[in-house]
Protein backbone atom coordinates (compact mmCIF):
# COMPACT_ATOMS: atom_id res chain seq x y z
CA UNK A 1 0.00 0.00 0.00
CA UNK A 2 2.89 1.96 0.71
CA UNK A 3 4.24 1.89 -2.53
CA UNK A 4 0.85 2.33 -4.27
CA UNK A 5 0.58 5.34 -2.17
CA UNK A 6 3.66 6.97 -3.41
CA UNK A 7 3.13 6.03 -7.09
CA UNK A 8 0.00 7.56 -7.13
CA UNK A 9 1.65 10.62 -5.40
CA UNK A 10 4.03 11.26 -7.78
CA UNK A 11 1.73 10.81 -10.66
CA UNK A 12 -0.70 13.52 -9.53
CA UNK A 13 2.93 16.08 -8.74
CA UNK A 14 3.93 14.89 -11.74
CA UNK A 15 1.02 15.91 -14.15
CA UNK A 16 0.12 18.95 -11.66
CA UNK A 17 4.14 20.49 -12.61
CA UNK A 18 3.37 19.48 -16.10
CA UNK A 19 0.35 21.05 -16.36
CA UNK A 20 1.95 24.47 -15.00
CA UNK A 21 4.74 24.38 -17.26
CA UNK A 22 2.28 24.35 -19.78
CA UNK A 23 -0.11 27.02 -18.51
CA UNK A 24 2.91 29.78 -17.21
CA UNK A 25 4.68 29.02 -20.72
CA UNK A 26 7.99 28.26 -21.86
CA UNK A 27 11.34 30.03 -20.45
CA UNK A 28 14.64 28.37 -21.67
CA UNK A 29 17.59 27.67 -18.84
CA UNK A 30 19.55 30.53 -20.05
CA UNK A 31 17.08 33.35 -19.75
CA UNK A 32 15.32 32.41 -16.51
CA UNK A 33 15.43 35.10 -13.56
CA UNK A 34 16.55 34.62 -10.23
CA UNK A 35 12.08 34.61 -9.34
CA UNK A 36 12.03 31.61 -11.92
CA UNK A 37 15.09 29.81 -10.49
CA UNK A 38 13.68 30.25 -6.54
CA UNK A 39 10.05 28.88 -7.49
CA UNK A 40 11.58 26.18 -9.24
CA UNK A 41 12.96 25.05 -6.10
CA UNK A 42 10.44 25.99 -3.55
CA UNK A 43 7.83 23.65 -6.45
CA UNK A 44 10.42 21.21 -6.11
CA UNK A 45 10.51 21.15 -2.47
CA UNK A 46 6.81 21.80 -2.02
CA UNK A 47 6.27 18.17 -3.64
CA UNK A 48 9.11 16.31 -2.87
CA UNK A 49 8.03 17.13 0.86
CA UNK A 50 4.96 16.09 0.33
CA UNK A 51 5.00 12.57 -1.31
CA UNK A 52 7.39 11.36 1.34
CA UNK A 53 5.78 12.80 4.37
CA UNK A 54 2.87 10.16 5.45
CA UNK A 55 0.95 12.76 6.92
CA UNK A 56 0.68 14.78 3.69
CA UNK A 57 -2.38 14.08 2.00
CA UNK A 58 -2.71 13.73 -1.57
CA UNK A 59 -5.09 17.12 -1.96
CA UNK A 60 -2.33 18.87 -0.06
CA UNK A 61 0.25 18.35 -2.80
CA UNK A 62 -2.37 19.38 -5.13
CA UNK A 63 -2.86 22.95 -3.51
CA UNK A 64 0.56 23.65 -2.92
CA UNK A 65 0.86 23.59 -6.62
CA UNK A 66 -1.79 25.33 -7.35
CA UNK A 67 -1.53 27.96 -4.87
CA UNK A 68 1.76 28.81 -5.85
CA UNK A 69 1.41 28.75 -9.95
CA UNK A 70 -1.29 31.19 -9.07
CA UNK A 71 0.76 33.59 -7.51
CA UNK A 72 3.49 32.84 -10.68
CA UNK A 73 0.97 33.16 -13.31
CA UNK A 74 -0.21 36.79 -11.24
CA UNK A 75 2.74 37.72 -11.42
CA UNK A 76 3.51 36.98 -15.07
CA UNK A 77 0.30 38.72 -16.27
CA UNK A 78 0.87 41.88 -13.83
CA UNK A 79 4.05 42.32 -15.69
CA UNK A 80 2.93 41.61 -19.22
CA UNK A 81 0.13 44.47 -18.44
CA UNK A 82 1.73 47.12 -16.63
CA UNK A 83 5.23 47.54 -17.90
CA UNK A 84 6.74 49.59 -15.08
CA UNK A 85 6.13 46.61 -12.67
CA UNK A 86 8.83 44.56 -14.78
CA UNK A 87 11.75 46.28 -12.88
CA UNK A 88 10.49 45.01 -9.93
CA UNK A 89 9.91 41.47 -10.68
CA UNK A 90 12.34 40.77 -13.02
CA UNK A 91 15.06 43.26 -12.55
CA UNK A 92 16.70 45.06 -15.44
CA UNK A 93 20.08 45.19 -17.55
CA UNK A 94 22.83 47.00 -16.79
CA UNK A 95 25.62 48.72 -18.69
CA UNK A 96 28.79 47.84 -16.41
CA UNK A 97 31.25 48.89 -19.66
CA UNK A 98 30.23 52.19 -21.41
CA UNK A 99 32.07 53.10 -24.17
CA UNK A 100 34.97 50.97 -23.51
CA UNK A 101 35.27 52.39 -19.55
CA UNK A 102 33.91 50.24 -16.82
CA UNK A 103 31.50 51.50 -14.90
CA UNK A 104 32.17 50.99 -10.99
CA UNK A 105 28.46 52.15 -9.54
CA UNK A 106 26.91 49.70 -12.01
CA UNK A 107 29.57 47.15 -10.62
CA UNK A 108 29.23 47.67 -7.49
CA UNK A 109 25.25 47.97 -7.69
CA UNK A 110 25.04 44.95 -8.77
CA UNK A 111 27.40 43.32 -6.62
CA UNK A 112 29.80 42.07 -9.47
CA UNK A 113 33.74 42.59 -9.08
CA UNK A 114 36.67 43.11 -12.12
CA UNK A 115 37.64 39.25 -11.55
CA UNK A 116 34.17 38.18 -12.66
CA UNK A 117 33.95 40.74 -15.31
CA UNK A 118 36.92 38.97 -16.74
CA UNK A 119 35.14 35.77 -16.49
CA UNK A 120 32.10 36.40 -18.36
CA UNK A 121 34.43 38.23 -20.93
CA UNK A 122 36.22 35.42 -21.39
CA UNK A 123 33.16 32.95 -22.04
CA UNK A 124 32.60 35.33 -24.96
CA UNK A 125 35.82 34.47 -25.79
CA UNK A 126 37.12 38.34 -25.47
CA UNK A 127 40.09 37.97 -23.41
CA UNK A 128 41.29 42.03 -22.91
CA UNK A 129 38.79 44.37 -21.46
CA UNK A 130 40.36 46.78 -24.01
CA UNK A 131 38.22 44.92 -26.76
CA UNK A 132 35.00 46.09 -24.99
CA UNK A 133 33.13 48.95 -26.02
CA UNK A 134 29.68 47.97 -24.43
CA UNK A 135 29.37 44.82 -21.56
CA UNK A 136 25.78 44.62 -20.32
CA UNK A 137 24.94 42.04 -17.59
CA UNK A 138 21.69 40.93 -18.31
CA UNK A 139 18.51 39.66 -16.02
CA UNK A 140 20.06 36.38 -15.82
CA UNK A 141 23.28 37.08 -14.66
CA UNK A 142 24.68 36.26 -18.56
CA UNK A 143 27.04 39.23 -20.24
CA UNK A 144 26.20 40.81 -23.67
CA UNK A 145 29.16 42.09 -25.46
CA UNK A 146 29.55 44.42 -28.28
CA UNK A 147 33.08 44.77 -29.07
CA UNK A 148 35.03 47.48 -30.67
CA UNK A 149 35.07 47.54 -34.70
CA UNK A 150 38.68 47.33 -34.44
CA UNK A 151 38.24 43.86 -32.83
CA UNK A 152 35.52 42.16 -34.67
CA UNK A 153 36.06 39.04 -36.76
CA UNK A 154 37.73 40.11 -39.30
CA UNK A 155 39.32 43.25 -37.99
CA UNK A 156 38.90 46.40 -39.54
CA UNK A 157 42.72 46.22 -40.09
CA UNK A 158 42.94 42.78 -41.73
CA UNK A 159 40.76 44.50 -44.45
CA UNK A 160 42.30 47.83 -44.67
CA UNK A 161 39.58 50.03 -43.28
CA UNK A 162 39.68 53.29 -41.11
CA UNK A 163 37.70 51.65 -37.30
CA UNK A 164 34.31 53.36 -37.39
CA UNK A 165 32.70 54.09 -33.86
CA UNK A 166 30.33 51.65 -32.23
CA UNK A 167 27.13 52.83 -31.24
CA UNK A 168 24.64 51.52 -28.54
CA UNK A 169 21.22 50.94 -29.55
CA UNK A 170 18.35 52.67 -27.47
CA UNK A 171 15.02 51.61 -27.35
CA UNK A 172 12.48 54.25 -27.56
CA UNK A 173 9.00 52.17 -27.50
CA UNK A 174 7.86 48.28 -26.38
CA UNK A 175 4.82 46.97 -26.36
CA UNK A 176 3.24 50.24 -27.55
CA UNK A 177 4.89 52.03 -24.45
CA UNK A 178 7.03 54.95 -24.62
CA UNK A 179 10.54 54.52 -22.82
CA UNK A 180 10.91 58.47 -22.33
CA UNK A 181 13.64 58.17 -20.35
CA UNK A 182 15.92 56.45 -22.87
CA UNK A 183 14.44 58.80 -25.57
CA UNK A 184 15.67 61.91 -23.45
CA UNK A 185 19.52 60.50 -22.67
CA UNK A 186 19.43 60.12 -26.73
CA UNK A 187 18.79 63.70 -27.33
CA UNK A 188 15.28 63.47 -28.55
CA UNK A 189 11.80 64.95 -27.63
CA UNK A 190 8.39 63.83 -28.34
CA UNK A 191 8.03 65.89 -31.08
CA UNK A 192 10.71 64.09 -32.41
CA UNK A 193 9.44 60.67 -32.25
CA UNK A 194 5.84 61.73 -33.44
CA UNK A 195 7.38 63.48 -36.69
CA UNK A 196 9.49 59.85 -36.83
CA UNK A 197 6.44 58.17 -36.81
CA UNK A 198 3.89 60.38 -39.10
CA UNK A 199 6.80 59.69 -41.65
CA UNK A 200 6.05 55.65 -41.45
CA UNK A 201 2.85 56.41 -41.43
CA UNK A 202 1.85 55.57 -37.71
CA UNK A 203 -0.44 57.85 -35.96
CA UNK A 204 -0.20 56.15 -32.51
CA UNK A 205 2.72 54.80 -30.17
CA UNK A 206 0.12 52.13 -29.35
CA UNK A 207 0.81 51.08 -32.73
CA UNK A 208 4.36 50.35 -32.24
CA UNK A 209 5.67 47.06 -31.17
CA UNK A 210 9.03 47.66 -31.45
CA UNK A 211 11.19 50.80 -32.08
CA UNK A 212 14.90 51.12 -31.37
CA UNK A 213 17.17 54.29 -32.65
CA UNK A 214 20.86 53.87 -33.58
CA UNK A 215 22.73 56.94 -34.37
CA UNK A 216 24.69 55.37 -37.76
CA UNK A 217 21.43 53.50 -38.64
CA UNK A 218 18.36 55.68 -37.29
CA UNK A 219 15.35 54.23 -36.66
CA UNK A 220 13.92 50.42 -37.16
CA UNK A 221 10.64 49.49 -36.49
CA UNK A 222 8.45 46.54 -36.09
CA UNK A 223 4.30 47.76 -36.10
CA UNK A 224 2.16 46.32 -34.51
CA UNK A 225 0.25 43.01 -35.92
Amino acid sequence: MNLLSITVELLVGFIALFIMTKVLGKVSFAQITPFDFISAIVLGELVGNAIYDNEVKLSSILYAVLLWASLIYIIELITQKFRGTRKLFEGSPSIIIRNGICDREEMKKNKIDINEVQNLLRQKDVFSIREVAYAILEIDGSLSVLKKSGYENPTTSDLGLHEKPVYLPFTFINDGVVDWENLHKAGFNETWLSKTLRQHQIDHYRDVFYLEWKEDEGVHIVKNQ
